[in-house]
């Protein structure tokens, strides 16, 4: 098996998650925090502890960074970009595509990522982790990244590991709204949320297929109605706007989704799929 050495600088939650499941892999792992009581337990299961950064980075060929965000790995990796030279920086530090360009640019060997996890599940296979970047430097390092869970890479530009992964946390955020709002709602008629969940689960299986069925039309830039015409979305719209505020439930989300229907009609998109509201996205409509 691979256990080459790896570098895990910053052990906030998900870092102390990241050292911990290298560990137990079998590799020999250095860490580095700022505070560096946080790293006694990994020391306990047999980290070595570097007492600066640089150290830290020239202790493996391979260095992993987990931070608040872009500011504080350029204060604390930035000084020593010298010594990347011949190693391999994974930015594991959430934000834009923009710095992890930028960041790109320090090392011919970088590889930019995002865990799409929570802590408690790193090293399981359930966890995915989303890379982009030196394609030569994740075919190298490729079997010690997948200790951390399931990796994909997709390709050169170090930019698109983090589209990804906003593109994916707002599918998250929309489909827990609408489960937020529906709990509200239901709620309202003394129908716990508990009851409801098994019927939204469901539900969100099924749109599933719409999600396949509209990326096809989408990549073809044509939105025929084979399930629903926007104007049938938006009469059943309307009902859920009136509903939440007969209900005293906040209309917000309910109504801006109506208001984005609306709007792809009024561009010409009558009798067009729901996939249409695409050009409205895209500030083409």
């Amino acid at each position: 098996m691979n256990n080459e050495p790896v570098t895990v600088i910053g052990l906030g939650l998900m870092g102390k998650a990241l050292a911990t499941a290298f560990l137990k892999a079998g590799h020999p792992t250095t860490v580095w925090n700022r505070t560096s009581a946080k790293a006694e337990d990994l020391a306990a299961l047999g980290a070595s502890v570097a007492p600066t950064v640089g150290d830290a980075i020239r202790a493996s060929s391979l260095t992993i960074v987990c931070l608040t965000d872009f500011a504080a790995v350029r204060d604390t990796i930035g000084p020593h970009r010298a010594e990347l030279a011949g190693r391999t920086l994974v930015n594991l530090t959430s934000g834009t595509s923009g710095e992890a360009r930028e960041t790109a640019a320090w090392t011919s060997d970088y590889l930019d990522g995002a865990i799409m996890a929570i802590p408690e599940v790193i090293g399981r296979p359930e966890a995915f982790l989303l890379f982009s970047g030196s394609s030569g430097a994740f075919d190298s390092h490729e079997d010690t990244l997948k200790r951390l869970g399931n990796s994909v890479f997709f390709g050169e530009d170090p930019g698109l590991a983090s589209l990804y992964d906003v593109a994916l946390l707002g599918v998250m955020w929309g489909t827990l709204n609408a489960f937020l709002h529906g709990a509200a709602l239901l709620g309202a008629a003394k129908v716990d949320a508990s009851a409801f969940a098994p019927f939204a689960n469901q539900w969100v299986s099924s749109v599933t297929g719409f999600v396949s069925a509209y990326a096809d039309q989408i990549d073809r830039g044509a939105y025929p109605a084979e399930d629903a015409a926007l104007e049938t979305h938006l009469a059943t719209m309307k009902y859920l706007v009136r509903e939440s505020a007969a209900a005293g439930i906040d209309t917000d989300w309910p109504a801006r989704i109506q208001a984005l229907t609306e709007r792809a009609i009024d561009a010409g998109h009558t009798g067009a799929s729901y996939a249409s509201l695409i050009e409205v996205f895209r500030g083409e409509a």
